[in-house]
C-alpha cells in the first residue's frame, strides 16, 4: 500500500489527484474540460490506461485508474505535459485580459521550480494512493463522485456531466470508463 507521493507499483490501481497551481479556475471553461476528456480518452485508447472513476472540477481532477499495458507514472507524466501544453497554447491564442492573468500566474509558478521552462499548469505532485481493498476503492469512488455535490454544483452526482457518476448511473460521460461492479465492493 502506498501513501507517499509516487506510484510504486505500476500494475496497481491508484487514486490520483491533479490540481492546477494556485487552485486557479481554468476548467470553469468547458472547452478546457473537453481537452482533458480527449486526452484521457487518448490515454485509454493508446497508452493502456484504464479509468474506473473520475471527476473534472474547475481547479482539479480526481482519477481512480490503472495501466494494463504501460508504466502508469509515464502515462500520467505524458498526460500532464500534453494537457499543459495544449491549454497554455489555447490561452496564448486567446490573448484576453483573463488569459494574460492566467498565464502570468502559470509563469510565476514555473519560476518556483527548476524543472519548468516557461509555464506550470499542474502542481508537481499527484498524491497517488494505491487502491488496496474493496472498502478503500468504494470510499474513493464515492469521494470522486460526490465532489460536485459537495461543491454545490449539482444536487446528485449523476447530474454532473464531467464525472463517471453519469456512467455508473447508466448514462455516458465524455471519458471512457471501465465500470466496476460496485455491489461486489460492499463484500
Amino acid at each position: 500500500m502506498t501513501h507517499g507521493c509516487k506510484i510504486d507499483k505500476q500494475d496497481s490501481a491508484y487514486f490520483i489527484t491533479f490540481t492546477v497551481v494556485e487552485w486557479v479556475n481554468v476548467f470553469g471553461n468547458e472547452e478546457y474540460k473537453f481537452k482533458l476528456c480527449n486526452s484521457l480518452n487518448y490515454c485509454t485508447d493508446n497508452k493502456g490506461m484504464e479509468i474506473f472513476a473520475y471527476v473534472l472540477m474547475n481547479t482539479h481532477m480526481h482519477l481512480l485508474a490503472a495501466s494494463n499495458e504501460n508504466n502508469l507514472s509515464d502515462i500520467i507524466r505524458d498526460f500532464k505535459k500534453f494537457t499543459s501544453c495544449t491549454i497554455i497554447l489555447s490561452l496564448e491564442k486567446k490573448n484576453t485580459a483573463i488569459t494574460k492573468t492566467l498565464l502570468e500566474i502559470f509563469s510565476m509558478a514555473a519560476n518556483k521550480h527548476s524543472r519548468n521552462k516557461k509555464y506550470q499548469l499542474w502542481q508537481q505532485h499527484n498524491h497517488p494512493e494505491e487502491v488496496y481493498s474493496s472498502k478503500f476503492t468504494l470510499s474513493k469512488i464515492k469521494y470522486i463522485h460526490n465532489n460536485p455535490v459537495e461543491a454545490g454544483i449539482v444536487d446528485q452526482a449523476e447530474k454532473y456531466y464531467f464525472g463517471s457518476a453519469v456512467d455508473y448511473a447508466g448514462g455516458k460521460s465524455p471519458v471512457k470508463v471501465s465500470l466496476l461492479n460496485l455491489h461486489n465492493l460492499y463484500y
